[in-house]
């Protein structure tokens, strides 16, 4: 079967280890099912597994890619939960120490094929587009974490959304709105701060600008390079919710004084539970909500879609549909 694989890792080439080609079929499993896959989408976890973050070389080739949509053998059309628990866990599985995402322990999503515990099939809305279905399991989870678990956000609320452009950011963007929150951005470009108003947020700022007033809470998956504005354009008593820090872990300040003095809330998110996907799923619906979608490429050109995510090419989610 096709599948997209790592087969060597590089921090300063990660492309050099992709390769598209063909691997053994999945073999179906008491509590596991094998399911056609229709579509996945790329994330970055799929780049820093090429550099060797979180996949250790030993377990390698690893098949690629964290969520995804298809059909399983008796017709059911699902979606495919990414978090995976550990046997014998019960409870929220993002809390357990040994949780995995796929492609980190167990052959990841994007191939023709794919072995998924019975627990990780979500049934998929009758008419949602496969490429809309692939796009909520791992980027718009986390969104939906962020925003409605962790921020305890509501509406009227005042957001703050760091780094428009990337998958989680556009989707909090988009939930948000939907929600009823009022959506601030942050982009280095003007193109995105464009985009991100076509959105539907309210308004859009450069990276690191003065805001003209002080929000509920930011959401953060930049990093370094944005974590000093957001201990700053917090009010009193705000949270900044953070899944992510794709410009690096180690700011220059901590500004751990401006935490404990104005009494703000740092909160680690990462990604959602099964419950928590079944709500988005129904909220997507309802709402009518349309996820970005930046481009759709064959699983045969994985390749492009990753030059355009290692570029910073992306706003939104690239689909890859088997």
């Amino acid at each position: 079967m096709l599948a997209v694989s790592c087969e060597s890792q590089s921090k300063s080439d990660p492309l050099a280890g992709l390769v598209v080609g063909e691997r053994p079929e999945p073999q179906a499993r008491p509590g596991w099912t094998v399911v056609d896959l229709k579509a996945a989408t790329l994330n970055h976890h799929d780049l820093w597994s090429l550099q060797g973050v979180g996949l250790p070389a030993d377990r390698l080739p690893m098949i690629l890619g964290c969520d995804g949509a298809g059909v399983t053998p008796d017709g059911r059309e699902v979606i495919i939960h990414a978090v995976i628990a550990s046997p014998g866990w019960s409870g929220d599985e993002t809390l357990d120490p040994k949780r995995s995402l796929f492609s980190e322990v167990h052959q990841g999503t994007f191939s023709e094929r794919v072995l998924v515990p019975d627990a990780n099939l979500i049934p998929k809305p009758e008419g949602m587009s496969w490429e809309v279905a692939a796009a909520l399991p791992t980027a718009w989870l986390t969104a939906y974490r962020m925003l409605f678990t962790n921020a305890e956000v509501t509406p009227g609320s005042l957001v703050l959304v760091q780094g428009a452009g990337g998958g989680v950011a556009t989707a909090c963007i988009q939930l948000g709105v939907a929600a009823g929150l009022r959506v601030w951005v942050t982009s280095r470009t003007e193109e995105r701060r464009r985009q991100a108003l076509a959105l539907g947020a309210e308004a859009a700022f450069e990276s690191g600008a003065r805001l003209p007033e002080k929000v509920d809470a930011v959401m953060e998956t930049v990093g370094a390079a944005t974590w000093s504005h957001s201990v700053n354009v917090l009010r009193p008593g705000g949270a900044i919710v953070i899944s992510g820090a794709t410009s690096g872990d180690a700011p220059p300040k901590t500004e751990l004084t401006k935490i404990f003095f104005r009494q703000l809330k740092v909160i680690g998110s990462t990604m959602g539970n099964r419950h928590e996907l079944e709500r988005l799923t129904k909220l997507v619906v309802t709402r009518n909500i349309q996820p970005q979608i930046e481009t759709v490429l064959p699983m045969s050109q994985a390749r492009r879609g990753f030059e355009l995510l290692a570029k910073g090419d992306v706003f939104g989610k690239v689909a890859f549909t088997a």
